[in-house]
């Protein structure tokens, strides 16, 4: 059993939370992870670099000057990619970076990631991430009592419209359901903070992951 510090919404600790060895994975799964977090980065990418050819630049219809007689080497079109303002070689143009990473390494991947985090010490329970308002302050005031200023995961079962609205201004500072939470974010902060529930609704993914994988 991996045992999981607890604590209140106040930074006071609460116990602690029993995690089934069986949901960890620290024996593989590395290249997984690197193949999750490769695929999600590419996805993020816009591809809308986008460069014009010389059948594409406008003008040229005309030689630039005569072919001979004038001491400078032969040009038909100032549309040549030799020319300055002429068409680029192999230049970019819109395309899809998204690349594909199977059901089964996607599992594994989130398995692994969140592994590593908690062999590292870097997952927290807490009971609740209930707020009264949908203030900045009070996610400020929570991450310093558990001493995560450097910034924070903060995962639940449900993300509630204070939680998410007080969060979303805040640097290196995120609110995910348990369900939507992956690899790349598991990775991304130095601390995850999950609720109870949400931990319980991560224990069923990881469960599930170790059947496919």
């Amino acid at each position: 059993m991996s045992k999981l510090p607890v604590c209140n919404i106040d930074g006071s600790r609460h116990g602690e939370f029993e995690l089934s060895e069986d949901l960890l994975e620290l024996k593989r799964g590395g290249q997984a992870v690197h193949e999750a977090i490769t695929a999600h980065r590419a996805k993020c990418r816009a591809g809308t670099a986008s460069t014009l050819k010389r059948g594409e630049v406008s003008g040229g219809g005309a030689k630039p000057y005569r072919q001979k007689g004038t001491g400078r080497a032969r040009a038909g079109s100032n549309r040549s990619p030799i020319w300055r303002g002429g068409g680029i070689i192999f230049g970019p143009k819109p395309r899809d970076f998204e690349k594909q990473v199977n059901k089964k390494s996607r599992r594994l991947a989130f398995r692994r990631a969140f592994s590593e985090k908690v062999a590292a010490g870097q997952v927290m329970v807490i009971e609740k991430l209930d707020l009264a308002e949908p203030k900045t302050h009070l996610v400020a005031a929570l991450l310093r009592k558990l001493k995560a200023e450097s910034g924070a995961l903060l995962v639940d079962s449900v993300v509630t419209r204070n939680l998410a609205m007080a969060s979303r201004n805040m640097e290196n500072v995120k609110a995910v359901s348990a369900e939507s939470v992956h690899t790349y974010q598991l990775i991304d902060y130095p601390l995850i903070v999950v609720t109870r529930s949400g931990m319980e609704k991560l224990a069923e993914r990881l469960k599930a992951a170790g059947r496919v994988a």
